[in-house]
């Protein structure tokens, strides 16, 4: 396994898909297959759980429908409630990001948030139903600044994240 941090990282990689004669594959681009590393039983049980959260996923879809191409489970996520990925033929936020920087005119590709199925912000949205679309578009923003984009809107972000957060200290 390469551990690829450096901002050109991307880039390479796009061009350089074999290495050795080992294939290079982005864990931020598509559906990362971890599908080797399972045994039935565990495929049986995401596969379960995954259609678990099909509803909350169309839901949130819905909800994002302008900056999101997709809403999915995943299973690589151990703390966070979110991240965005690209999709597998699409450019990731970090090269367009770089690009832009460099002068280069980039089309924007919506990207695919993925959502951590064990995580108790996921869990309460499930059952969320007054505030739905509001914490759907916190966690997009979160999963954003994470991947180390910049919010289109950051008062929007700020004054949702207010209204949430006085909401849960007043109940």
């Amino acid at each position: 396994m390469l551990l690829l941090s450096d901002r050109i990282d991307e880039w390479l990689v796009t061009n350089l898909t074999e290495f050795e004669g080992k294939s290079l594959q982005s864990v931020a681009k598509g559906g990362l297959d971890l599908g080797s590393l399972e045994d039935e039983t565990e495929k049986e049980e995401r596969e379960k759980e995954s259609s678990a959260f099909q509803e909350l996923t169309e839901k949130m879809k819905e909800a994002l429908r302008e900056q999101v191409k997709d809403v999915r489970v995943t299973f690589r996520l151990t703390e966070s409630p979110a991240c965005l990925v690209a999709d597998t033929y699409d450019m990731g936020g970090n090269l367009e990001r770089l690009l832009k920087s460099a002068g280069q005119k980039v089309q924007h590709a919506k990207p695919i948030l993925e959502i951590n199925p064990h995580h108790p912000m996921v869990q309460r949205l499930k059952t969320e139903v007054e505030n739905f679309e509001d914490w759907s578009h916190i966690l997009f923003d979160q999963a954003l600044l994470a991947e180390g984009g910049q919010l289109e809107d950051p008062a929007a972000f700020v004054k949702r994240l207010n209204e949430l957060l006085l909401l849960k200290s007043l109940s």
